[in-house]
């Protein structure tokens, strides 16, 4: 088995994910991890940009520069707490930024920001990026990548097992026995929460939801939600802050409903979108993964709407849930050196398996 690091900063903006994964491609083993807040100007500047305001050139250049700094930053980071040389390291796989993703239309694109260039120079260390658009040049959505990882890790199951990543959006993979894996976004996972949290406590995230557990469900604002046509929308399909956005949200909703119902009936709404997916299956087992694994609202109610499934989260399996998509990236980039693919066509419509990723020597 081979060194890989893997780089995740999802469609939450809460930070940089590093994980150092020894992998054959069959397995994937966690050595280290760390983390690294993004700086406060910086995540504003993101936030704008993936709402669709309108940068110049050099803004969008400096992002790109920025982040890949940051990038470098978080690899050296990791090398220094674990004890580890550049020299003894494969290659890094990075996700990137995403800041806008159009998977449908006459022109579908997924950007990411984040130079790859400067990440290898700095590190010394190959570098791949760019994992998605080889994807869509198929006719897939480019999203999401992580079920091939989800089937190599977790696909060894006697039942129907469902790992539900739950970041900014929530995705689902379907791993049955004897048939290819299905895995498609289901709707938002913490990103409407996390914006409210954020509007009106000035808090990134609605810790242990605290928030959440104070209000009420208001089922007029749910039903609201609930009608989104995306939802309804068949696989393959992805979504993010393109359209599960502030504007998004304030159009649904109405006078006289308190800050605390807000945030119970967004917990629900992301509960129920999962779960109204995940029922379309055998009854199994749920594996959750991702920074919503960590929300004790959205846990309880997942376990109340699912009561015949096993609902748990991945660690139970052995795969550590806040790190399980910055290891996909680092198994993405050993697939990507071995010239072997990195996508399921049955999960991203992609017209054929393709390598994904684009490789920067340092």
């Amino acid at each position: 088995m081979e060194l890989f690091i893997g780089i995740m900063s999802g469609t939450s903006l809460d930070g940089i994910d590093a994980v150092l994964v020894a992998t054959d491609g069959k397995h994937a083993e966690l050595k280290a991890s760390t983390t690294l807040p993004f700086a406060t100007n910086l995540r504003q500047r993101l936030l704008h940009l993936a709402g669709g305001a309108a940068i110049t050139a050099q803004q969008w250049g400096e992002l790109d520069t920025e982040l890949g700094q940051a990038y470098a930053d978080i690899v050296l980071q990791l090398l220094s707490e674990s004890g580890t040389s550049a020299e003894q390291v494969r290659a890094i796989g990075c996700h990137g930024q995403t800041v806008w993703h159009q998977p449908t239309g006459a022109l579908p694109f997924s950007l990411q920001l984040g130079d790859a260039n400067r990440i290898a120079a700095l590190t010394g260390i190959v570098t791949i990026n760019d994992f998605r658009r080889k994807d869509m040049a198929l006719g897939g959505q480019g999203a999401p990548l992580v079920p091939a990882f989800h089937q190599q890790v977790l696909g060894d199951t006697k039942q129907v097992r469902i790992v539900v990543n739950i970041g900014g959006i929530a995705n689902i993979t379907v791993l049955a026995p004897g048939q290819a894996a299905v895995g498609y976004d289901v709707g938002p996972g913490n990103m409407l929460m996390d914006m409210w949290c954020k509007q009106h406590c000035g808090l990134p995230f609605d810790k242990d939801a605290a928030l959440g557990r104070q209000g009420q469900v208001n089922p007029a604002l749910l039903s609201r939600l609930l009608s989104e046509p995306w939802l309804a929308q068949p696989a393959p399909k992805s979504t993010g802050r393109e359209l599960f956005s502030a504007p998004w949200l304030a159009q649904h909703l109405f006078d006289n409903i308190s800050v605390a119902d807000v945030q119970a009936t967004l917990a629900e709404f992301s509960a129920q979108a999962i779960a109204n997916e995940v029922d379309k299956w055998p009854v199994g087992e749920l594996l959750v993964c991702g920074g919503g694994g960590h929300n004790p609202l959205l846990m309880q109610r997942l376990s109340a709407l699912l009561p015949q499934w096993q609902v748990d989260t991945t660690n139970r399996a052995g795969v550590d849930m806040d790190a399980m998509e910055a290891m996909a990236f680092a198994w993405l980039a050993h697939q990507t050196l071995k010239g072997l693919p990195g996508n399921l066509p049955s999960v991203t419509g992609a017209s054929r398996p393709a390598i994904l990723g684009a490789i920067h020597l340092p």
